[in-house]
């Protein structure tokens, strides 16, 4: 069983390392064309996108989420970037 929990578990963190992705790309296109990088995020994290940290360098977004957990130790967070230059 606690085989089955671990495995479960590591899908919650691949899929929330997949949403991190996601989300630093919906924030690097906002911030290309003068959005808010932060509530792009915020909006396309299908989870842990109200927890979600976002730092903005230049053309280039950050995001850590954390992982979802099922097991009583945490996993902590996992991170994407994305970098798209601004549109003019």
């Amino acid at each position: 069983m606690l085989l089955i929990l671990a495995l479960v578990q590591a899908a919650f963190a691949g899929y929330a390392a997949w949403s991190a992705g996601t989300a630093a790309r919906a924030g690097a296109r906002a911030a290309a064309v003068g959005g808010d990088p932060v509530a792009a995020v915020r909006r396309a994290a299908p989870i842990g996108g109200r927890r979600a940290t976002v730092r903005r360098s230049g053309d280039t977004v950050r995001v850590r989420l954390p992982v979802p957990r099922i097991l009583p130790w945490s996993l902590g967070t996992v991170g994407g970037s994305a970098h798209l230059e601004a549109q003019r």
